[in-house]
């Protein structure tokens, strides 16, 4: 008797040849198959990591400018209130002043303020402060030093025509519980 043979018998035990690959079958899969998915793979991964590191920066670049901007307007508008004096409102200059003030140089102005604030009264002295320019030296998140022109007119008891005084300050200012505060003032 004579044995025959399916077609399904004879390719089962057939080996592959040439890397070819048949359907149905659950042996390896190729060589270039597997280095080609595992390049894709290492290309992907790569990718992201290339992406997740440049929107790192680009938020930390983002951050800096923001804290940049946020603190320039600050340091204008403090100046202005720095250099701007009322006779009639002494008290509230100088409380904005200490307001917008930390560290040393806020303790620095409230000492002072007291003695000044009397001469001040008895000469009649006024000044009204303006920022001409202005711009950022360095900055980081929480400091940025500041660079302004401000045009002050001045009047007082000896000399009542305005007196324009022009100066150069350098500011820093650092974030303070979100708010941005004048540390350090220096007349250039």
């Amino acid at each position: 008797m004579a044995t025959e043979l399916c077609d399904d018998e004879v390719t089962a035990d057939v080996p592959e040849q040439d890397g070819e690959h048949t359907e149905g079958q659950t042996g390896p899969r190729p060589p270039r198959r597997r280095a080609a998915r595992a390049a894709a793979v290492a290309l992907s991964v790569a990718a992201l990591g290339t992406l997740a590191f440049l929107s790192w920066q680009y938020k930390q670049h983002r951050d800096v400018t923001d804290a940049s901007e946020a603190a320039l307007a600050s340091a204008q508008t403090y100046a202005t209130t720095l250099t701007s004096i009322d006779t009639h409102s002494v008290d509230d200059n100088f409380a904005k002043v200490v307001d917008g003030a930390t560290g040393e140089f806020k303790d620095m102005y409230a000492q002072s303020a007291a003695q000044l604030r009397q001469v001040l009264i008895d000469n009649k002295a006024m000044s009204k402060g303006v920022v001409v320019d202005s711009a950022v030296k360095s900055a980081a998140k929480n400091r940025v030093e500041v660079l302004l022109f401000i045009d002050q007119a001045i009047t007082n008891a000896a000399s009542p025509a305005p007196r324009l005084d022009r100066s150069r300050v350098a500011m820093t200012m650092e974030r303070v519980d979100g708010r941005w505060l004048a540390s350090r003032v220096e007349l250039k």
